[in-house]
């Protein structure tokens, strides 16, 4: 049976994907918090109630997490062996009101948006090549109108909440980029999915009161996530696999023309870097 990894798949739109995938595949979940991730299991069972899903409690913002999750996920497959690993989603993300760090000192939208899963992708990759799978990751049509500041990519010197979120978001398509050129002849491909405009809460965890206002008001404006949550699925099932990029409303959309060769490399080097890893030494 086809497993899909999913992060921040205990509410918003993680949860919507994790609820509609979970008829056709056997969902692992990742949350940071273990009563959100017992209530989302119950409310998909109580739904479909054969449902195959298991969730998994980490806080991705830390590298050393996300290398405990990602120990025990490929235990999880490896003990039954009737699983094989099709998909991974990077959906978990946060934003911050103020300049905060993880425990390796990165900014934290920095860290979860992106680095966490660059390095859960490095973890599970040589699974997903078994399978010739795909991998998504959760973007926004923020990522335009952004260049990498390259001199201070944390932002440490100047730091504005939106700047970094708009960062962090450039950041997963270039990845999905990166990962293209470097194993699409391996059989896998990578997309990122701009949900566009969603009511969830995001903006309103762990944000500042004015964030946390602006967020409150905007969402109002949004689309429910079970909405999005079908662009995930048509990348999942259509085959031959799709061959644009960027997706929104299951159809290809332009994306920044930030997005070259030049600095998809330049930021899988640079990630490697922060992550202590190398793609090219890949553990099998």
């Amino acid at each position: 049976m086809k497993a899909v990894v999913i992060t921040g798949a205990s509410s918003g739109i993680g949860f919507e994907i994790a609820r509609l995938l979970s008829k056709n595949y056997f969902v692992i979940g990742i949350g940071r918090n273990d009563y959100n991730c017992r209530r989302a299991k119950e409310l998909i069972l109580s739904e479909i109630p054969d449902a195959k899903i298991v969730y998994f409690i980490a806080d991705l913002i830390q590298q050393n997490e996300v290398n405990r999750v990602a120990d025990e996920i490929r235990a999880y497959l490896e003990n039954n062996e009737d699983l094989e690993l099709y998909g991974l989603i990077n959906n978990a993300g946060c934003v911050r009101s103020w300049y905060t760090t993880s425990e390796e000192g990165y900014e934290q939208q920095f860290a979860l948006n992106h680095l966490a899963g660059f390095l859960l992708t490095y973890r599970l990759l040589p699974l997903i090549v078994k399978t010739k799978g795909r991998i998504i990751m959760t973007g926004s049509q923020s990522h335009k109108g952004i260049k990498i500041r390259w001199n201070d990519v944390m932002l440490r010197k100047r730091y504005n909440p939106l700047t970094a979120y708009k960062q962090s978001k450039l950041c997963n398509i270039l990845f999905a980029k990166g990962l293209n050129d470097r194993f699409a002849s391996s059989g896998i491909r990578a997309y990122v999915v701009d949900p566009g405009l969603v009511r969830t809460d995001i903006g309103n965890k762990q944000t500042g009161y004015l964030v946390n206002l602006i967020w409150s008001i905007r969402k109002k404006h949004g689309v429910s996530p079970e909405i999005p949550a079908k662009t995930y699925e048509f990348i999942l099932e259509t085959n031959p696999a799709p061959k644009g990029l960027y997706y929104c409303s299951c159809r290809g959309k332009a994306y920044s023309r930030q997005v070259t060769c030049e600095n998809a490399d330049r930021l899988f080097l640079l990630s490697e870097e922060l992550c202590g890893i190398s793609y090219e030494r890949m553990e099998g």
